[in-house]
């Protein structure tokens, strides 16, 4: 049986290394600087693009990472179905989270980490109070969550290239705009 196949059947294993590397993604955070409330409002104010300029880091090395492990069969692509209606309603109850506490999940996990009072209280009181809502309301919004549904397509399959010319592209693009970033001073 293959390491993965292992690896994936262990469920003492899979919640010691979720919990491994959740805080190490947390920690990765906090040293980033992205789990500072006032960075993340400078990101949202515009005026400071470290939690910009940390995402795309990760995304650059991620999607080279990913891409490796799916051309050597590792790990298989599992595109999700989608739809308008639930993606402009997730949107917005993320983006009044967001701007009523300035953290996101991620951020606000992190916070927590580093000892952030509001992250604990507000943050997580936030995601409990926001979920318990989600779910009373659901049964009245299924209908909206559903509208326009959109095929499930990967960015590959969407503009017609090859995997790889469609990373490497990504990866220049991405690039190039952390550079602009630098080169404006930011």
């Amino acid at each position: 049986m293959p390491l993965l196949s292992r690896l994936h059947g262990n469920r003492g294993l899979q919640i010691a290394l979720g919990l491994l590397f959740g805080v190490a993604f947390g920690f990765l955070l906090q040293k980033g600087g992205v789990t500072n409330y006032n960075v993340i409002i400078g990101q949202l104010l515009l005026t400071d693009f470290t939690v910009l300029k940390v995402m795309l880091s990760a995304v650059i090395v991620g999607m080279i990472g990913y891409h490796f492990l799916k051309h050597t069969g590792y790990v298989q692509s599992h595109a999700a179905e989608g739809t308008i209606g639930s993606n402009v309603i997730g949107g917005l109850i993320f983006g009044v989270g967001f701007a009523l506490l300035g953290y996101c999940p991620g951020t606000v996990a992190g916070a927590v980490g580093t000892g952030a009072l509001d992250a604990l209280i507000g943050g997580f009181g936030g995601l409990i109070i926001g979920v318990a809502i989600f779910v009373e309301v659901f049964p009245r919004i299924k209908g909206i969550l559903s509208r326009g549904p959109f095929p499930v397509v990967t960015v590959p399959e969407l503009l017609g290239l090859n995997q790889w010319v469609t990373v490497i592209i990504m990866e220049i693009v991405m690039i190039g705009f952390l550079w602009f970033l630098t080169w404006l001073g930011y």
